[in-house]
């Protein structure tokens, strides 16, 4: 019995090759549409799959291959001779090979403009259906989706006369990957049309590689990193270009995407912010770039070696010459000067990364993941810091306008500092951090450790409320004016009464930035 071989394409990258090596090999090529046309033009001989179904395509195309002429052809099990009689009995032509891909409707959704009806109608049916039906069927069938396999099937096919269990199982596997995360494109985009809830009984995600990494957090452990589909990413670290420097590791991508969660928060002012270990080592806002970086840099020299740099404004010549005084790991902006990036570029192995939406706000519904062993952690993005009609100051002693603006910036450094965290600020900049520590005394002690005399004078803002008013004591010892906290413990008491004790004013904000 001839073989068969079903071949329609939206992507016809390499469609009339394979058919001419199909034709060449003894196949009958089934086909529709335009594909049809392209290998008919070709010179191959090519049956149209209505004049085996007997049945017209309609509705605009919408019905072309849903027929049980051919998907009794393909998921016919060959060994199974009840299968066999019945094709036989209905004139019925087994299918071996099944060569689909679909619909673009990742890029119809990502269009500029696309309505609605034209997402929906780039919902691919017959194709989906067909792939599905020839993976089912894989002992039998080989079944291609991805055009880079079409060498593969016909080098065996050449060598041994058929396709190899191995290579078909593998095939299947592709396609129920591939249409899974077709579907979930599509439900995704249709979830957000209809408003409903990202949290639903089960989760569903695709995401696109972006690159294989050398390992990941440590060099035993295997490791790639992926990118969401969407219009919406555009200041985000999958959308950055990287400019010079060796390839991004696993930590080089974790610790970057902590220093712009960070700067985000500064989109108003000139900021940098350095991160080592995700979090931040030194954050300093100023008029100009320079200073910023100046700032950000003497808040913790020693920290800041190996880290990663990211600023909110267009790196300059005399900023440069500094970044190039000491090693780093990567530097990232929304631009750089010829001159800067001419300095910097002669430090060989420093990852330089542009992104020129760097200061776009991150939305909640980008969702913050954990994986955790046998399960998954979900929550909304934390975008929120507090409002400033919610703060309540606690204390007798009260803030100033200076104090004031250094509170909010110590709140935005803390709420992406590790937990238990503590950020003591001065003048628009860190002095001390103390993070992911297993009490609070504990962060504030190392926090003031690192700022020295630096800490005189600083306002401590924590990511939590102190439970005790052992804090405080420490924050007297050490000369800080004034604390900025969530509050909402049980015992604030403890703490006020301890401020009020050493005229220190207190804000409560009543929003807690708990980071773990």
């Amino acid at each position: 019995m001839k073989k068969r071989a079903i071949i329609s394409l939206f992507d016809k990258t390499g469609a009339v090759e394979f058919a001419k090596e199909l034709d060449a090999l003894g196949y009958e090529i089934l086909s529709t549409g335009g594909t049809a046309k392209a290998i008919s033009e070709s010179g191959v001989p090519v049956t149209q799959v209505s004049d085996v179904t007997g049945f017209p395509e309609c509705l605009d195309g919408r019905v072309k291959t849903l027929h049980p002429m051919i998907h009794a052809g393909i998921l016919a099990i060959r060994d199974n001779k009840e299968h066999m009689a019945q094709l036989e009995n209905l004139g019925v032509t087994p299918v071996d090979i099944v060569a689909i891909n679909l619909y673009p409707f990742k890029q119809t959704v990502l269009k500029p403009g696309v309505s609605f009806e034209e997402v929906i109608e780039n919902i691919d049916i017959g194709g989906p259906t067909m792939l599905r039906a020839a993976a089912k069927n894989w002992q039998d069938v080989a079944v291609i989706v991805d055009p880079s396999d079409y060498a593969t099937v016909t080098k065996e096919l050449k060598e041994n006369g058929e396709v190899s269990r191995g290579t078909k199982l593998t095939l299947a596997y592709k396609v129920f990957a591939h249409t899974s995360a077709y579907d979930t494109l599509i439900a995704s985009y249709l979830r957000e049309k209809s408003g409903a809830t990202v949290f639903g009984d089960t989760f569903t995600m695709t995401y696109e590689k972006v690159q294989d990494m050398r390992y990941g957090e440590n060099p035993h452990q295997k490791a790639a990193f992926y990118k969401e589909i969407g219009n919406g990413f555009t200041g985000t670290l999958v959308c950055a270009k990287q400019l010079h420097g060796k390839e991004l590791s696993y930590n080089n991508i974790n610790d970057t995407n902590g220093a712009l969660d960070a700067l985000k928060e500064f989109s108003d002012t000139p900021c940098v912010v350095a991160v080592k270990h995700a979090n931040p080592c030194g954050v300093g806002t100023a008029d100009n770039i320079y200073d910023a970086y100046m700032k950000a840099y003497n808040a913790d020299p020693v920290s800041i070696y190996g880290g990663i740099v990211a600023a909110n404004r267009e790196i300059d010549a005399k900023t440069a010459e500094e970044i190039a005084k000491i090693f780093l790991e990567i530097v990232i902006a929304p631009s750089f000067t010829p001159e800067a990036l001419e300095i910097i570029e002669r430090k060989k192995n420093i990852r330089v990364l542009v992104l020129p939406d760097i200061a776009k706000p991150n939305r909640s519904d980008m969702l913050d993941m954990k994986k955790v062993a046998g399960g998954l952690l979900i929550q909304e993005l934390n975008t929120e810091l507090y409002e400033d009609g919610d703060i309540k100051v606690v204390t007798v002693a009260q803030p100033d306008e200076k104090q004031l603006e250094d509170m909010k910036f110590g709140m935005k450094v803390v709420k992406h500092t590790k937990s238990n965290g503590i950020v003591l600020v001065k003048d628009g900049a860190t002095v001390g951090v103390g993070p992911g520590q297993t009490n609070r005394i504990t962060a504030l002690e190392l926090a003031i450790k690192y700022a020295g005399d630096k800490a005189k004078g600083s306002i401590l803002a924590s990511d939590a409320f102190f439970p005790f008013d052992d804090c405080v004591e420490a924050a007297h010892k050490a000369g800080i004016a004034a604390i900025v906290q969530p509050g909402g413990s049980i015992r604030d008491e403890d703490s006020i009464n301890a401020c009020n004790r050493y005229g220190i004013p207190m804000v409560f904000t009543g929003k807690r930035h708990f980071k773990h």
